[in-house]
């Protein structure tokens, strides 16, 4: 593919990712919001119990797959049927073994109502092992276009059922009607809108071939899931459900914008990076400008989330859940380092180094076990502080392989990381003084204002400094949708 025509279609592919993102969570947060004034932190914290499992057990059933099929040079259709039917197969042998622990589950967290939670909510497993090969093949195929009707679609639908089931009283089933409805529509409509369908093939071989690839990353991700749930596993169990449900929310909105926003560039330029993988100095520069535009992304909404987490949580959630914003504000900071991290990590797969990727994940998950160890000796928020601190150490820990692999230290990442992160936080510490400074009464007021101002503050100084990621991204979406437009 010519240099021009692969700008194209990445530029083509961004623009739909990030309005994939952007609409489907649009709904979805909103969705949120209206379910956090119809449920208690408490009937939060039981789902979010439930969630970890089938989190853990979706890695599993994937099984590193659906990067495999990403990352391979040659994905023929057999390739991506075959996937299909191991990831179902694989999905009842897990649900069986979640079935069997449901009462073990409930018994730990001294929690009866878990048992039918687990075994209702883990039939999530079989979508979601189709969507992980749809996703893979769009990913694949930048047709991000079709996943965004989806998605959006799927949001809807999903959000409709949970506030129905909600208002007719059903408390915490409410959540549990979200994630079903949510998965099955997803799969339905994408079935509709992405090319591609499973055929009648099936080849061992190519599992096999695959899983050569993808073993290393399901123990890296089974490694990365325990140890990222273990803080809510553990809140759960020492404190309580209703402190979980705290945890989880305040985590869920910073988490939202770094995985959402971030992943919309890193979902396009993955199968980029892959394409190019024989040519190391392509890869260097195409994770350079991954690293910068999702700083450029990710920074102002987070640090701009910490100056409003007052604000906001009063405005949208009300006052019950004033006790998530500690949790929020450590949980915007700990989500500050994902570019990094995220980026090195699909550098380290697109060059075809797991094993890499594996031996990270164990140093990693020694410093997260260590992390944990000192922190449970404190409080729950201090616990959660000496977290966003390890994130940060592991910052070097992921790119340290990649200043052999491709020419490009920790050191040049920060600096290329600075130009973003010092204009948000100079963004940020302006929000904050506004709101401590406003003499509005209305909270609703407050927010606007700081909101506003933030988003001002941000674009005039990046327009300013003529920011690179700022340039690049008004130029591409001028170009997307100038195209959308011709056709």
């Amino acid at each position: 593919m010519a240099e021009t025509e692969m700008r194209q279609k990445v530029a083509s592919g961004l623009f739909w990712k990030i309005l994939e993102n952007g609409g489907a969570q649009g709904v979805q947060f909103v969705i949120t919001i209206l379910l956090a004034r119809l449920l208690t932190p408490a009937e939060y914290g039981v789902v979010g119990i439930i969630m970890i499992f089938i989190v853990i057990a979706n890695v599993f059933v994937q099984s590193g797959f659906s990067t495999a099929l990403i990352q391979k040079r040659q994905a023929e259709a057999v390739d991506f049927s075959s996937v299909c039917y191991f990831e179902l197969a694989a999905a009842v042998g897990v649900y069986g073994l979640l079935y069997l622990a449901a009462p073990a589950i409930a018994g730990f967290y001294a929690l009866p109502v878990l048992e039918p939670i687990v075994r209702v909510l883990g039939i999530v497993l079989f979508p979601g092992a189709v969507i992980s090969v749809q996703t893979a093949y769009v990913s694949r195929n930048i047709e991000f276009r079709g996943l965004f009707f989806s998605t959006l679609a799927a949001s809807v639908i999903s959000g409709a059922a949970s506030i129905g089931m909600a208002l007719a009283g059903a408390g915490v089933w409410a959540m549990v009607g979200q994630q079903i409805s949510y998965y099955f529509s997803l799969m339905g409509v994408l079935f509709l809108t992405v090319s591609w369908k499973p055929g009648r093939q099936f080849s061992l071989g190519r599992i096999r071939e695959m899983f050569s690839f993808g073993w290393k990353l399901l123990c890296a991700s089974l490694l990365d899931t325990v140890f990222n749930n273990l803080y809510g596993l553990l809140i759960g169990k020492i404190y309580n459900e209703e402190m979980l449900g705290s945890y989880t929310r305040g985590e869920q909105f910073p988490k939202l914008i770094a995985t959402n926003l971030g992943a919309a560039i890193q979902a396009v330029l993955l199968p980029v990076f892959s394409a190019s993988q024989e040519d190391k100095h392509a890869v260097r520069d195409m994770v350079r400008r991954a690293i910068r535009l999702s700083s450029f992304a990710v920074l102002p909404m987070l640090l701009g989330l910490f100056a409003v987490a007052d604000n906001l949580v009063l405005a949208l959630l009300g006052e019950q859940w004033m006790v998530c914003v500690p949790f929020l504000r450590i949980m915007c900071i700990s989500y500050c380092f994902w570019p990094i991290h995220i980026t090195n990590l699909q550098a380290i797969n697109a060059v075809g180094r797991s094993d890499i990727f594996l031996k990270l994940e164990i140093v990693k998950k020694g410093l997260s076990l260590l992390a944990l160890v000192i922190g449970i000796q404190f409080s729950v928020f201090t616990m959660v502080c000496i977290k966003a601190f390890q994130d940060f150490l592991c910052t070097f820990v992921n790119a340290a392989p990649n200043k052999k692999l491709l020419d490009y230290s920790i050191l040049h990442q920060w600096m290329d990381v600075a130009p973003a992160a010092g204009i948000s936080a100079v963004m940020c510490a302006s929000v904050m003084a506004l709101g401590a400074w406003l003499p509005v009464d209305s909270v609703w007021a407050r927010l606007g204002l700081q909101i506003a101002a933030g988003g001002a503050v941000y674009v005039a100084l990046a327009a300013l400094f003529r920011l690179e990621s700022y340039r690049f991204l008004k130029d591409m979406a001028a170009g997307a949708l100038g195209r959308s437009v011709r056709k």
